[in-house]
């Protein structure tokens, strides 16, 4: 579950602009709505340990598999726009541990992403994807890699698991999961695939009826019923007839 969909979503861009309760409220939807884990973005936790306990609460009662977890000064933003800040790294790992204390289940998945590298360096950013992952965090997120050479020495030095985000227009240089895979990467998320063909599909169709003035019709996927089926008309047509 992508912040930055989430925020554009509700008609904002990706600038910390959120509440947790609104992100929450989404991984709600979309984790009941797939059959598939939910990772979700929980932003910053918004605010201090506290309000990491909460969120971490709220967000493993909502039903996701996990969250990321990130050390940016609030309120964040894209971590592939310029302008970025980090809180201090011990800031962070408290927070983490926080995170790592309130979860309720060892199953839910806590990741630690750190977007130092735009202000800090590689290795301090390194070295704060290793401090969270001793202090209990499952997964670690070196967030916007500006070179294949960043991409590829991550996973080498840092000693857990890591993830990579694939933002084609952004600042790391990788659209081939088949490379995040052989360089050592665990997890990869293409948190803006959907927003974008969305966005693009809709400004397309919308201009198509604009000039001509007739339903293009190139995004429905068949009839009425199957577009409802998509979203499983068939469990709640068994309910309306009687469980028959």
């Amino acid at each position: 579950m992508t912040g930055a969909g989430v925020s554009a979503a509700r008609g904002y861009p990706d600038y910390g602009l959120l509440t947790m309760s609104e992100m929450v409220d989404s991984a709600r939807v979309i984790a009941r709505s797939v059959t598939t884990p939910v990772l979700a973005d929980a932003d910053t936790g918004y605010g201090n340990e506290l309000n990491v306990t909460r969120s971490v609460r709220e967000f493993e009662a909502s039903g996701v598999a996990g969250i990321h977890l990130e050390d940016q000064v609030s309120p964040k933003r894209c971590g592939h726009l310029d302008g970025k800040d980090v809180i201090e790294r011990d800031r962070f790992i408290s927070l983490i541990r926080a995170a790592v204390a309130a979860r309720q289940s060892d199953d839910f998945v806590i990741v630690a992403r750190t977007d130092a590298v735009a202000t800090k360096g590689l290795g301090e950013a390194i070295d704060r994807a290793n401090e969270a992952l001793a202090a209990g965090a499952d997964v670690a997120f070196v967030e916007a890699l500006e070179s294949m050479e960043q991409v590829a020495l991550v996973p080498r030095e840092v000693a857990g698991p890591c993830l990579l985000n694939v933002v084609p227009s952004g600042k790391t240089p990788v659209t081939d999961l088949n490379v995040a895979e052989e360089l050592g990467y665990r997890i990869a998320i293409c948190p803006g695939l959907l927003l974008g063909a969305t966005v693009l599909i809709g400004d397309g169709v919308l201009k198509d009826l604009e000039s001509t003035r007739i339903h293009p019709g190139g995004g429905n996927p068949g009839s009425v019923g199957q577009l409802f089926r998509r979203f499983g008309a068939e469990e709640w047509d068994w309910i309306r007839a009687g469980f028959t």
